[in-house]
């Protein structure tokens, strides 16, 4: 059932435990996904190949606000946002964060395994240095160039103008 893959902190946080003692390596990314498109697919499937557990921090309506992006936004809304998060095969769990920064999540969870795309720096991904700290990993993949939520947004509002 999908919504047993939308996780409270505290539920995370003991899946955590029991992903650490089945030796398996938990996969962590996050972000708005606002609208899910080829991109999105493409470097979800790529993180989840990193390793056995791929979790996915999902910012909440009122975090997406925070950040540098339309007024708009979000288009969707979290619950539906993490019911789509929560469809993919590959994802193993989504949790929703409040905070401007996925930090606090990443530091309560203290994944193997850290993803962002490569439009980040080792020294610009939030929870980077933890997650080094605590013995994992920290890449970075590449987007398909083309695909962004922002493009979408883009061409919906100057197909209207039209």
């Amino acid at each position: 059932m999908l919504k047993d893959k939308i996780w409270s902190w505290e539920m995370a946080q003991k899946q955590r435990h029991a992903i650490q003692l089945s030796g398996k390596k938990m996969v962590f990314t996050n972000g708005c996904f606002d609208i899910l498109h080829a991109g999105h697919i493409h470097y979800l499937s790529e993180a989840a190949q990193l390793g056995d557990f791929l979790i996915v921090g999902l910012n909440s309506d009122s975090s997406v606000q925070l950040l540098d992006k339309s007024p708009a936004r979000p288009l969707q809304k979290q619950d539906s946002r993490a019911m789509v998060m929560a469809a993919l095969g590959f994802v193993h769990a989504v949790i929703v964060f409040d905070q401007s920064s996925p930090q606090e999540l990443i530091e309560w969870l203290t994944p193997d395994i850290l993803v962002k795309g490569s439009d980040y720096t080792l020294e610009t991904i939030v929870g980077a240095q933890w997650v080094i700290d605590h013995g994992g990993m920290v890449k970075t993949l590449e987007f398909i160039p083309g695909y962004s939520t922002t493009l979408i947004e883009q061409k919906i509002l100057n197909s209207r103008r039209e």
